[in-house]
């Protein structure tokens, strides 16, 4: 489908882990698309939203945050974060202060450096101005602008949306005319389950000790409406029955993610099952299980099955 002065494009998103890249993203679409979490290197895949206002379309690019990786799930990380540079038409580099305005963070130089044959239009997002004071950001904006020709510098809250809105409008005036991608009232290019997966794992990464979260995947077994009355269209909504299996990598693990009683394992499940009904617009009935798969992210088999395609690698 095509408007006439119809514009559109692709941007990515990208910036060292933790730094607010889903929280800008889930900000703009204005629906929970990308998971969100205080630990490090929470987004594993690149996840597209898409924004479509009256006369553009937006693809944002949501990726896992640069860092050095240990892992070959490390890897994959990084090296899509660094391909979704070429699927680009614009590129929204985020960081957030440092303690120390004057100095650079190690990360983000070679994130900038990185950025160097990057010939499409880069605007630079300072996130969380709402943590420093104005002339520590002052200061900040200097020094990044000596290291790039930044399209734009937006000190903005990714949290409170401050400012967000000038950075919307500036990446729209670099839009060039294109079609509709999507259909208007699409949100998202991700499946359901892996949607639903990534919301059982957010909650994992809410609850359970900074050690465990990066050894964990979430793979949806089972996603079926019971179709109680299938004959009769204006039936209320089915409950779906959904099972979700969380993968870690050490017994001990394991006994942690199950809590004493279960506990922990019930207060995971019933906090993802909230979203995963607003997801599916239905009531749920969640079963989870836990199974151990010792070194699962350095298993080229284990990741593509767990959705981290080794084309990447």
């Amino acid at each position: 489908m095509k408007k006439e002065k119809f514009y559109s494009g692709f941007v990515t998103l990208i910036g060292r882990p933790n730094v607010g890249k889903s929280t800008l993203m889930n900000l703009f679409i204005g629906e929970k698309i990308s998971i969100v979490s205080n630990k490090p290197q929470t987004t594993r895949n690149k996840i597209r939203s898409i924004l479509t206002g009256e006369d553009y379309q937006i693809v944002f690019i949501d990726t896992p945050g640069i860092h050095r990786p240990t892992t070959k799930l490390g890897n994959f990380m990084v090296k899509s974060a660094q391909n979704a540079l070429n699927e680009a038409d614009a590129v929204i580099y985020m960081v957030e202060p440092q303690k120390n305005p004057q100095k650079i963070h190690e990360g983000d130089k070679a994130i900038i450096e990185s950025l160097v044959s990057v010939k499409t239009p880069v605007f630079l997002a300072i996130n969380k101005v709402d943590t420093v004071a104005k002339p520590d950001l002052l200061t900040a904006i200097d020094q990044y602008r000596q290291t790039r020709d930044f399209k734009d510098i937006i000190p903005l809250s990714a949290l409170t949306g401050e400012n967000t809105q000038a950075l919307l409008k500036s990446i729209r005036g670099v839009l060039e005319p294109g079609p509709m991608y999507f259909p208007e009232d699409q949100i998202t290019d991700q499946p359901e389950r892996q949607i639903a997966a990534e919301i059982i794992r957010e909650k994992a990464l809410t609850f359970l000790h900074e050690e465990i979260p990066h050894g964990l995947a979430v793979e949806i077994t089972k996603m079926k409406s019971r179709a109680e009355n299938p004959d009769d269209e204006n039936a209320e909504p089915s409950i779906v029955d959904v099972g979700a299996t969380i993968f870690c990598e050490r017994d001990s693990h394991k006994a942690i993610i199950i809590g004493k009683g279960g506990a922990m394992l019930k207060r995971i499940g019933q906090t993802a099952r909230r979203d995963i009904e607003n997801l599916l617009g239905s009531p749920i009935y969640l079963e989870t299980w836990v199974k151990v798969k010792k070194n699962w992210r350095d298993s080229d088999f284990l990741l593509k099955n767990f959705g981290y395609d080794g084309k990447e690698l």
